[in-house]
C-alpha cells in the first residue's frame, strides 16, 4: 500500500490532459472525503485501484461512443465540460452515485470513472454507508468500494448534492469536501476493455480500463450488451 507520506495534493495541471492519459496516474491515488454529519466531520479515504477513461466530443477525431459526453453538453454531464479536477457525480440505474474526475481543458468533456478502491481510512463509516455488518470479514472489507456505485456510496458522495465538487481546492459543497491525492506511479498496471459498456465502446477498440494487477478490490470483468459480439466481429475481420 502506498504510504501517506508519499502522497501529494493533486493540481489542475495533473488532470489537464486527456482522460486516457490521466486515468493510469490515478491508480494508487486517494480520494479523501469529509462529510459533516450531525455537526461532526467524518473522513473516508479510498485508495483507487481501478479506473476507466471516457472521452468527450472535444477529444480526437471521433467522440467516444461509451461516454456521457458523446452527444455534447447537457444538464446531466455539464461538470465533464467544465474546469478539470471537479467531480462529475452521476446517477446510474436511478440508484447508484458514481464518481468521475473531470479532465482536460474546459470544453473537452473528458472524465475518469473511479471504478473501484480500497478503504484505507474510515472503514466503519464506509461500512455503515454500505449497510455492511460489523465487524467486517476479509471479503466484506474488500467489497466496500469494489465497483463504482459502492465506491460512491462508501465515500459518501451523492448525486446531485455533490456533482461538481472541487477535488483540487477541497472547497466545501453541501456539507462535504473532497480532495484528490496522488502517489508515485504504480508499476503493475493492467489495461483492457471497459466493464459493462455496450457495443464497440466496450471492446478492445477502447482499451481504456486500467487497474492494479492482482489487487483484490478490482471489480470482475463483464461484457456490456452487444460488446462480446462486436469484439468477435472485429477480431474476425482482422484475422480474415
Amino acid at each position: 500500500m502506498t504510504g501517506p507520506l508519499a502522497l501529494r495534493r493533486a493540481t489542475r495541471d495533473d488532470v489537464m490532459r486527456s482522460a486516457v492519459d490521466v486515468a493510469p496516474t490515478l491508480l494508487g491515488a486517494e480520494l479523501r472525503t469529509v462529510l459533516f454529519e450531525d455537526g461532526r466531520p467524518v473522513e473516508v479515504r479510498v485508495r483507487i485501484t481501478e479506473v476507466e477513461a471516457y472521452h468527450g466530443q472535444g477529444t480526437g477525431a471521433l467522440a467516444d461512443p461509451g461516454s456521457h459526453a458523446r452527444m455534447g453538453r447537457t444538464a446531466r454531464n455539464a461538470t465533464m465540460w467544465g474546469e478539470p479536477g471537479h467531480l462529475y457525480v452521476y446517477l446510474s440505474h436511478g440508484i447508484h452515485s458514481c464518481v468521475n474526475v473531470a479532465c482536460g481543458p474546459e470544453g473537452q468533456g473528458d472524465g475518469v470513472l473511479l471504478r473501484a478502491g480500497e478503504i484505507v481510512t474510515g472503514v466503519e463509516e464506509a461500512a455503515r454507508r454500505r449497510r455492511a455488518v460489523l465487524p467486517l470479514g476479509r471479503t466484506a472489507r474488500r467489497d466496500l468500494a469494489r465497483g463504482p456505485g459502492r465506491l460512491g456510496q462508501a465515500a459518501g458522495l451523492r448525486h446531485s448534492l455533490h456533482d461538481g465538487i472541487d477535488a483540487i481546492t477541497g472547497e466545501e459543497q453541501n456539507d462535504a469536501r473532497a480532495e484528490l491525492w496522488l502517489g508515485p506511479p504504480v508499476v503493475d498496471v493492467a489495461q483492457g476493455p471497459r466493464v459493462g459498456v455496450a457495443g464497440i465502446a466496450g471492446t478492445d477498440a477502447f482499451p481504456w480500463r486500467f487497474w492494479i494487477l492482482g489487487d483484490p478490490t478490482v471489480s470482475a470483468f463483464r461484457w456490456g450488451r452487444g460488446a462480446a459480439d462486436a469484439s468477435n466481429r472485429a477480431n474476425g475481420a482482422v484475422s480474415g
